[in-house]
């Protein structure tokens, strides 16, 4: 017990808590900027198992902000080197890499096996579809998003509302790290928050993180944010499907432009998000409209428009 020491002395954690740490199961989804601080902590602290789901590889532009990672580690799996890292640094510990892209396919087995789910991600597609597995079996979610010099963290599901709950609208944007750059420090910050808000939930702090989100404004050193616990669920949400779960009789809309993808998905129609409405025939068809873009974010953006038109058998499709 000499490596917890100094958290286990503390009244909030003592004993009991630090065995509630041994015996807890966390799923880290996502391995990058945000995962490393997340894993660093969470192994640190003692938690029991980590599942760490990551398909990606090392890259060189990726080491300014994901410490676990050095330069020979370069072309190698992040979940795999994540864990031979953290292996090292806390041998007491059960860790398991996946590497796999997390989808409507692998999310229920993955979260069944988690007592809290860190969306590590940045990614809308593994948000929502990380929330909706949460809200589904009654688990907590810890998610957190970084662009430029602004984030956010958050507690969502497990008996509080759940990310579509807040934020049922996405920016159109389309900014990502590689677009508009991001600042190692404040991935730091916003990762070691998540970890925090995970320990605060196991060990069972009082208020509650649940229903609570954290912004973070890098350039100006200034924290904020607000509390939502009590957000109505949307009546109805559009589902992320898996590429594979697309059928023939779907019609398909490819929001991707030419440059970013020279065949269109699944011999699917393309259009723009301001243009989508033009796949809406009168009278509308009754067949799924499936909607298709790299990230989600224009799917979920697009599928807005096509509710406000009154179709409602849609689903969204995140290419990656």
């Amino acid at each position: 017990m000499s490596r917890y020491a100094r958290q286990a002395i503390l009244g909030e954690v003592g004993p009991e808590g630090q065995a509630r740490l041994a015996a807890a199961t966390v799923l880290v989804v996502g391995a990058g900027g945000l995962g490393c601080p997340v894993l660093q902590y969470l192994a640190g602290a003692g938690i029991g198992r980590l599942i760490i789901v990551d398909h990606d590889s090392v890259e060189e532009t990726n080491l300014h902000r994901q410490p676990l990672y050095g330069m020979g580690d370069i072309g190698k799996p992040k979940a795999e080197t994540a864990r031979t890292v953290l292996q090292r640094f806390n041998p007491e510990i059960e860790i398991e890499a996946v590497i796999e892209r997390l989808t409507p396919q692998n999310v229920e087995a993955l979260v069944a096996r988690a007592d809290v789910i860190v969306d590590a991600a940045d990614s809308f597609a593994a948000t929502y579809v990380l929330s909706d597995a949460c809200v589904a079996a009654a688990k907590p979610l810890v998610s957190a998003s970084v662009i430029g010099l602004t984030g956010y963290v958050g507690a969502f599901c497990g008996g509080g509302p759940s990310y579509r709950a807040v934020f049922p609208d996405v920016s159109i944007d389309g900014a990502t790290c590689a677009t508009v750059g991001v600042l190692g420090t404040a991935v730091a910050v916003l990762g070691s928050l998540q970890a925090h808000l995970v320990l605060s939930l196991l060990l069972k702090f009082e208020p509650t993180v649940l229903g609570r989100v954290v912004t973070f404004d890098a350039k100006r050193l200034a924290f904020g944010g607000f509390g939502f616990e009590g957000s109505p669920e949307p009546e109805a949400s559009v589902p992320f499907i898996a590429a594979t779960s697309v059928t023939p009789d779907d019609i398909v809309v490819d929001l991707r432009g030419v440059d970013e993808a020279p065949q269109t998905f699944a011999n699917g129609r393309r259009l723009d998000v301001d243009h989508v409405e033009q796949i809406v025939t009168q009278p509308p068809s009754s067949r799924r409209i499936v909607l298709c873009c790299r990230s989600g974010q224009r799917s979920l953006m697009a599928a807005d428009r096509l509710r406000e038109r009154g179709i409602a058998n849609l689903a969204l499709v995140a290419l990656g």
